[in-house]
């Protein structure tokens, strides 16, 4: 089959007698002459995929040739080496899919036998969906709008939940009962030599010097760079959206006219030696602007280390003296891939219940590049935002179709782009690309899946007939990362996180950690009408360009990671896969590393194609970076047979511990236990210390 397989990529990249599938012919590419990082990075990335299309290729002796002379290269060496460990890599596991799943293996046979019919020629539509059956079989009977259309039939019939019992103590009172949360990326100024600005703490500069000169340990979506005006940011644009929804509900009367909301914000940096400064360059901020409906903590990792080594380790040594406490070592942070921050974010709102204030009944996440239109709700929804919380569908239980006990404790709204919400509340922040498919997209196209997603399930509108939002619901699988909240008791209860392994898409990986076993299973109720105006366009141009390439990057190894992950999940794959099908599954692969090498390889050919890196110099960047980041993932993955298994093991036994703590504290605190009572004045010393504006 390795034969077969070579044959496909000979024809997506331009065989000798059809033209490229891909949109460019990749041998006009390979000109290993040239010594510009920009020819090299064409020439390395070309190479591969002419030694991927085996011998018969003319080129491929000296495309072998030279990406083994390359191999030692100083700069380029690292990355020359990545491809060579990518022809065995991909090669090896498209013949062990092939052993291990036939299905698999007659599906690349009809692909191979098709192209060799010059099948290309005569339909390049059905071209396209045979590629997809073997590359991306979730994208393949989405090509036409009928068949989305029954796609969204179909899910949102998957989706149905039968409601047997509303939650009999639903949130009342919202700014009271709910701890609204949200995280902030910082990363080193945009212009390293850029550390005079005046919300630079002067006796901070040496300290930013230091720090800007570390190594990049993580990456996220455009954060923010610390030279940044921060009266200008998105996360005060997000702080005030919030402190405006809380004044209406005020005037609404859904909030006492004294109330404030509080709300945590963690803070996560691209460079260690950024934490302290984050803060400050946070609070910095702030103190410019007088909130008067909120009350702000923020915790940095220096803050969550505090949580876990003057509370949680002395607790668990108190009540669970037969525990092995280091499973709660590095559990509770905000550093690191996204998963972690997520966690926290949720689980703070358990802490704050047991520690603080036991009124908390859930947690609400946004993000601050988005803001609650109180106007379009009211007059669209009848609700104004906080309305939507009280529903009694919050926390409810029932049966889903198939035929599992559920209960809705977790909760998600929806989203619409700013440039849309003049046309309604209920217009699709996704919407159905193109039918032009060319580069990567010829072996994943998730935004496809992604509106077909958005479209069945966050698009559901409770307005009569079965799903009235009553008796029937629509439970969520697809969500995003702001407009999300958990209620405290099914946090105790289920125990859901993200792993401190999961980099992108951590909100959908979240269900994933309880998706099987158990009498009643925790799921997410979509709430119809709770929406939030997504101000994206906010975000400065140059700080998203600047951030696309470690976003491009993020998305090829949350494929490896949602594939392992799904892997080390009690139950079996293909369920788990059936049940995230289409969107949150499609990243879940049969064949992830060459998945992965594929789509990387051919969006350089694109950028080269359109153009896009010869003069901003993205290309190389992109080659070097990429070839770095996904190398140290690959030899993570395929060094043993899943090395996330162990992992999440460990981090199911930490958060078990967690929640037994804050459980038998809860109980301690009640019979008035002199430690736990110390304990309690130790977590409110500390979360003070937090606030935003006390030092």
């Amino acid at each position: 089959m390795k034969e077969k397989f070579r044959k496909v990529i000979s024809h997506i990249i331009g065989s000798e007698t059809a033209g490229p599938l891909c949109g460019i012919k990749v041998k006009d590419l390979f000109r290993p002459g040239r010594p510009d990082d920009y020819s090299t990075a064409a020439s390395l990335n070309s190479a591969f995929i002419i030694a991927l299309c085996g011998m018969d290729d003319p080129q491929y002796e000296e495309a072998l040739r030279y990406l083994n002379s390359s191999k030692s290269d100083l700069k380029w060496g690292q990355t020359a080496r990545f491809y060579l460990d990518g022809l065995d890599l991909v090669l090896s596991e498209i013949e062990d899919r092939c052993i291990a799943d036939s299905g698999f293996a007659e599906e690349l046979k009809r692909l191979y036998l098709w192209l060799i019919s010059l099948g290309e020629r005569k339909d390049r539509d059905e071209t396209i969906k045979r590629i997809w059956q073997v590359f991306f079989p979730e994208g393949a009977l989405l090509r036409d709008k009928e068949s989305r259309d029954e796609q969204v039939k179909c899910l949102r019939e998957k989706r149905k939940v039968s409601i047997s019992r509303l939650n009999p103590s639903p949130v009342k009172d919202p700014v009271n009962q709910i701890l609204f949360t949200s995280n902030i990326l910082m990363t080193a100024p945009g212009d390293p030599g850029n550390i005079n600005a005046p919300h630079i703490n002067p006796d901070q500069r040496q300290a930013l010097r230091r720090a800007v000169r570390e190594d990049q340990v993580w990456w996220y979506d455009h954060p923010v760079p610390i030279d940044a005006d921060p009266l200008h940011s998105e996360i005060l644009h997000g702080l005030e959206g919030l402190e405006k929804a809380v004044e209406f509900e005020k005037g609404h009367g859904t909030a006492g006219k004294d109330h404030r909301l509080n709300c945590v914000l963690s803070v996560s940096v691209t460079h260690p030696g950024l934490r302290d400064m984050a803060r400050e360059y946070i609070e910095y901020g702030l103190d410019m602007k007088k909130f008067r409906h909120l009350n702000i903590f923020v915790f940095s990792e220096t803050g969550t280390a505090r949580m876990t080594n003057e509370v949680l380790i002395p607790a668990a040594r108190r009540y669970f003296d037969c525990y092995d406490h280091n499973v709660l070592e590095n559990l509770l942070g905000v550093d690191g891939e996204y998963g972690r921050h997520y966690s926290f974010l949720k689980a703070i709102s358990a802490f704050w219940n047991v520690f603080v204030d036991p009124a908390v009944k859930a947690t609400f996440k946004i993000d601050l590049d988005q803001v609650f239109p109180q106007k379009e709700l009211t007059e669209q929804t009848r609700y104004s935002a906080f309305d939507h919380f009280k529903t009694p569908l919050w926390g409810s239980q029932g049966i889903d179709s198939s035929g599992n006990k559920v209960e809705l404790g977790m909760i998600a709204g929806a989203l619409v782009n700013r440039n849309d919400i003049k046309e309604s509340l209920f217009t699709p922040d996704i919407k159905v690309p193109g039918d032009d498919v060319c580069g990567e997209d010829l072996v994943f196209f998730s935004p496809l899946p992604q509106a077909v997603s958005t479209e069945a399930e966050m698009m559901t509108r409770y307005e009569g007939g079965e799903i009235d939002g009553k008796n029937c619901c629509i439970q969520r699988i697809h969500v995003t990362g702001g407009t999300t909240g958990i209620l405290v008791e099914s946090l105790m209860k289920y125990r859901p996180f993200t792993p401190s392994f999961v980099g992108r898409a951590e909100d959908q990986a979240y269900i994933m950690s309880v998706l099987e076993g158990g009498e009643i299973r925790l799921r997410c109720l979509h709430k119809s009408g709770l929406i939030m105006r997504h101000d994206k366009d906010l975000i400065n141009a140059e700080l998203l360009q600047s951030a696309e390439i470690d976003k491009q990057i993020g998305d090829y190894l949350r494929i490896l990671v949602f594939s392992f992950y799904a892997r080390s999940l009690p139950g079996a794959i293909n369920a788990i896969k059936a049940e995230l099908d289409p969107y949150t599954g499609c990243f879940i692969s049969r064949i992830p590393v060459t998945l992965v090498y594929l789509r990387f390889a051919l969006k350089a050919v694109s950028m080269i194609g359109d153009n896009s890196g010869r003069d901003g110099g993205q290309l190389p960047d992109f080659i070097i970076k990429g070839a770095g980041r996904l190398n140290r993932k690959i030899r993570e993955m395929t060094s043993e047979a899943n090395p996330l298994a162990e992992q999440f093991k460990k981090e199911v036994q930490g958060w078990n511990l967690f929640y037994d703590i804050l459980m038998a504290v809860r109980k301690a605190i009640a019979e008035g236990d002199p430690f736990a009572l110390g304990l309690k004045k130790k977590a409110l010393d500390l979360l003070e210390s937090c606030r935003a504006g006390i030092s």
